[in-house]
């Protein structure tokens, strides 16, 4: 049987498929053994640091041919990758390749249907059932009888699949791991069945061990479901009870993913154990609650803000990662175009005023006022901000966390922060007359202000403080601008291609198209870096909206909300559509996120 221990097969298929040159070919050959004794030494030290490498983990010739780093000869300025050479095996003995992707895989098929020690010495994975089929990868084709025994004892069809080293081992160590402190928990918190009709209740108390040794196991279960979120870029994590089981589910850019189905019986044990890293009470279930953990990961700091509500079958907990790389962007990470910067600068830079920042939930308004701050901040300058919550604990800004309970409101509070000297006030939202009031008074006696509205374009702001009482000379001659933001998913770089549609098409769409003929965009295809969506990260579109002189005459003289925005347009503004509209044809985005994020008409 062919085997990556076989260096003259390995390499003879590498040149056959074009990966390598002949030189590189007896490169690999002279530095083979001089690479092993390297790896070998690296592996040795992760064994004392980590104590988790495998002792019968050799290196083999594919670890070596990665190491050293050889150009794929296939495809410019990359280097020839464990995916690549896998691939190129794979279709020389006829086996079909699979780029596991974590978030397709069920937990039960991956840790139930093959031992875990026979699936990690092997380096066998089971990732699917359908129609009395399992489909199974693994790592060396020279372990593809054992495929029979697998067939055997599950009584299935088995359909192979190859697959990484790297990844096989990541995901057995990530499930089995996760899968091992729940099943633990279950056989701990799990009870006999009681008859709810029976007035003598059933109550088993646990010993002192079986306590410290099912929490270890919930923590550990949780530990491994903040390291899943974190390395899968989740903004959130959901717990939702329902009546059979507890679903966990992350969103990631913006669309959630069902990653795991939990016994219902250690729902209730996972939720305490977050109350409990975030300082709630764990007794109270039939209130809201608020709390915030801080965690360190890979010697980075990041904040979980945790919010448990009751539910039908239980608490729900909704968790927000906020990280501080991605709460804390540059302005040219932000998204904006030219002109938008330009506008936005100079709002920020001038003395007083207020900047209003306007969108749904979820829409990066936070991300975008941080992000300003941050910029802002400097040792000469006070910055206070009143949020509810607080998103992000950071040191450079004075935060007070709204708490109705003790009369900390928005509009309340603002009166007290004018007497602490700020040059600068982030208020988190703009709900009522009293802290709007307040708001345009810090700004006429210099203050520069910002803060946030629930409207969906940035003149609609206008109309909500009218609505909201305030008089309109007061707006003229307080508010800079207001800036309307949306987030849209960017296209993966990794898997992008071009394609062609017609202009007619798309302004059947509703996409402002300005040219004839066929238009060159870009999409993604889908791989395993973008698990297959096409879309890698976000990037906001932004409706910037400045107070001219003739716009202020309009808001006094109570003009229109129309007539303001076709006077805004005339003057430059770009719409949330036509921001939008940019990115696709810069190749940022698809017509099809525009579409689904501004919506069509």
């Amino acid at each position: 049987m062919k085997t990556f221990k076989d260096e003259t097969y390995l390499l003879s298929v590498l040149l056959k498929q074009g990966l390598i040159s002949p030189e590189q070919e007896t490169l690999v050959r002279q530095k083979k053994n001089q690479q092993r004794t390297v790896l070998l030494k690296a592996q040795l030290h992760r064994r004392k640091t980590d104590n988790k490498t495998p002792f019968d983990d050799q290196p083999d010739m594919v670890d070596i041919v990665v190491s050293l780093n050889l150009e794929n000869r296939k495809a410019k300025d990359q280097l020839l990758t464990e995916e690549d050479i896998i691939r190129a095996v794979a279709e020389d003995q006829g086996l079909s390749f699979k780029a596991l992707d974590p978030l397709d895989l069920d937990l039960n098929v991956v840790t139930k249907t093959i031992p875990k020690t026979f699936a990690q010495k092997h380096l066998l994975l089971p990732f699917g059932i359908k129609n009395g089929v399992l489909d199974v990868a693994f790592y060396d084709p020279a372990k593809r009888s054992l495929l029979e025994d697998i067939e055997r004892a599950n009584k299935l069809t088995v359909r192979p699949f190859v697959s990484t080293k790297t990844n096989i081992r990541k995901i057995l160590a990530e499930f089995f791991g996760f899968q091992t402190s729940i099943t633990a928990a279950e056989t701990h918190l799990s009870g006999p069945a009681v008859d709810l009709s029976n007035l003598e209740q059933y109550v088993s108390i646990a010993s002192s061990e079986e306590i410290a040794s099912s929490d270890q196991h919930v923590k550990g279960a949780v530990d491994h479901m903040f390291n899943y979120a974190f390395e899968q870029r989740a903004s959130d994590i959901h717990l939702e009870p329902k009546r059979e089981n507890c679903l966990v589910r992350l969103r990631i850019d913006g669309v959630l993913h069902t990653i795991y189905k939990l016994p219902k019986v250690i729902h209730q044990a996972v939720i305490s154990r977050i109350k409990t890293l975030s300082r709630l009470d764990i007794a109270e279930k039939r209130r809201p609650q608020d709390g915030r953990i801080k965690v360190n990961r890979e010697g980075k700091e990041a904040e979980i803000r945790v919010s448990t509500i009751p539910v039908a079958f239980g608490e729900k907990a909704v968790l927000r990662i906020l990280d501080p790389d991605i709460i804390f962007k540059g302005m040219d990470a932000i998204g904006f175009s030219e002109r938008d910067k330009q506008v936005y600068e100079g709002f920020v830079q001038s003395p007083h005023g207020i900047i209003l920042v306007t969108g749904p939930t979820g829409s990066g308004k936070s991300t975008t006022l941080y992000s300003t701050l941050n910029m802002v901040a400097t040792p000469e300058k006070n910055i206070v901000t009143v949020e509810d919550p607080v998103e992000m604990v950071y040191e450079n800004f004075n935060q007070i966390a709204v708490q109705p309970q003790v009369d900390v409101t928005f509009s309340s509070i603002l009166r007290n922060i004018l007497r602490q000297d700020p040059d600068i006030i982030m208020i988190g939202e703009i709900r009522d007359l009293d802290t709007a009031v307040n708001a345009i008074q810090a700004a006429l006696t210099g203050h520069l202000v910002f803060s946030t509205l629930h409207t969906n374009d940035a003149v609609t702001s206008i109309s909500r403080l009218v609505d909201l009482g305030v008089q309109p000379f007061l707006i003229g001659s307080t508010l800079l601008g207001a800036m309307a933001q949306r987030l849209v998913r960017t296209i993966c770089p990794h898997c992008v291609e071009p394609y062609t549609m017609q202009a007619e098409e798309l302004r059947g769409f509703g996409l402002p198209v300005d040219v004839e003929g066929e238009i060159e965009l870009k999409r993604g295809t889908g791989c395993r870096e973008c698990r297959g969506t096409g879309y890698l990260g976000r990037c906001g579109i932004f409706e910037i909206f400045p107070m001219s002189v003739k716009i202020k005459e309009l808001i006094s003289s109570r003009a229109s909300e129309e007539d303001v925005r076709k006077t805004a347009l005339a003057e430059g503004m770009t719409s949330l559509k036509d921001d939008a509209w940019q990115k696709v044809k810069n190749g940022i985005t698809t017509s099809e996120e525009a579409l689904r994020v501004v919506g069509a008409g």
